[in-house]
């Protein structure tokens, strides 16, 4: 029998609620590293293409198919829609200037796309803070637990303490191990969405200018 069977055997529902907690976490963690990280590759290989394509197009509609054909993850797409948008007649934003118009809707258009870029981030940041403080609690009660039993029998020895002390510190290892590739994925992610971020800044920045050098009739 390995130490971690007769510590899950030995343990109470407390215990076995906590290495499950954990369990759960790092599953979490994981698919969303895992889907995270092909997600946000494939959002800079197609901004990496398909922003030179749009401009290389010789008109709008033609610049709209390329972001079509390259745009995979919906990052450019959302932002040329809004630029290229005419306001609902009859509103306060269809009697406002051009450009406060576009910053309006571009901004808008802006946000949504990136609240899908940081999906999981939140996630991934509570299970990087919160991971090594259960795995903590786990221990602590696993060797309260321990020592209940040992002292229940009434013969203490340090044999019969170390093993079940040494079985409850695990429970702080598995934390350890579950936060750490998450708090470490937040960090990269965070980067790479600021990246991504710049460049879609940049490029609903450039869309601005040429919609308001096109002037009123550029909606298509």
């Amino acid at each position: 029998m390995t130490g971690f069977d007769h510590f899950w055997q030995q343990g109470d529902l407390i215990t076995r609620s906590v290495a499950a907690l954990l369990l759960l976490m790092s599953v979490s963690a994981w698919v969303l590293i895992f889907w995270k990280g092909w997600l946000l590759r494939r959002v800079r290989l197609d901004i990496a293409r398909a922003v030179p394509a749009f401009w290389a197009a010789p008109s709008l509609d033609g610049g709209r198919e390329q972001l079509a054909a390259f745009d995979r993850e919906r990052v450019l797409v959302p932002l040329l829609s809004a630029a290229v948008a005419a306001p609902p007649p009859g509103t306060l934003e269809g009697h406002g200037k051009l450009d406060s118009q576009l910053t309006r809707r571009l901004r808008d258009a802006l946000h949504a796309v990136l609240g899908q870029l940081q999906f999981g981030q939140v996630v991934l940041a509570s299970i990087g803070s919160t991971a090594p403080f259960i795995g903590l609690f786990g221990t602590v009660w696993g060797i309260y637990h321990a020592l209940l039993s040992i002292s229940a029998s009434g013969s203490i020895t340090i044999d019969k303490v170390s093993g079940p002390v040494g079985e409850a510190l695990v429970m702080t290892a598995a934390g350890l191990a579950v936060a750490i590739p998450a708090v470490l994925a937040y960090n990269v992610f965070g980067k790479r969405v600021g990246a991504c971020e710049a460049e879609l800044e940049g490029f609903a920045h450039d869309l601005r200018e040429m919609m308001i050098d096109r002037g009123p009739t550029a909606a298509a």
